[in-house]
């Protein structure tokens, strides 16, 4: 009876999991700036979970059909993507404003990943970010950031509403 028991109980956690993955509790953003000395740019990837970005971007763009999985029109998620993440985030290395270019964006798995450049940058000794990527939708948002800069590697975790970081190489 007490192994029944312990076997139901354990049965019971082992499932749980995948009950609470359902209520997805964690909500993080993962963004990677990697200098390309070679080709003088910064080259960056925002990973984000497809179901909390299509939330905010319904919230953000009342009326829009937001499909990121399977965009029926392709130009508008680009340019609604794009916006998003221009408006929630800040790249300025050595202290210059510099545009990021879009490049595009595809899903991985359960993320939306899209991918950024900033051109005419020789040289990095710092990179400063301003990162609020779904701070708007969710306050338990974690943001993490790692810089690569001749294969130095610095990393940094924002939680909200913390948007700041300067990564000094």
């Amino acid at each position: 009876m007490a192994k029944g028991l312990l076997l139901f109980c354990l049965m019971g956690f082992v499932s749980a999991p995948s009950a609470h993955q359902a209520l997805h509790p964690f909500f993080v953003s993962v963004v990677e700036v990697e200098h390309n000395a070679k080709e003088q740019i910064l080259e960056i990837s925002c990973k984000i979970f497809t179901d909390d970005f299509e939330k905010t971007l319904r919230l953000n763009n009342r009326g829009a059909s937001v499909d990121l999985i399977n965009p029926k029109d392709k130009a508008a998620m680009n340019r609604l993507v794009s916006a998003y993440v221009q408006s929630h985030l800040a790249i300025k290395p050595d202290d210059k404003t510099l545009p990021m270019e879009f490049v595009g964006f595809e899903k991985h798995e359960e993320a939306i990943y899209s991918y950024w450049q900033i051109n005419q940058v020789p040289t990095v000794k710092k990179i400063a970010f301003t990162n609020t990527l779904l701070y708007d939708y969710k306050k338990e948002q974690t943001n993490i950031i790692h810089a690569i800069v001749g294969g130095v590697r610095k990393t940094t975790k924002l939680n909200h509403p913390q948007a700041d970081w300067t990564a000094i190489f």
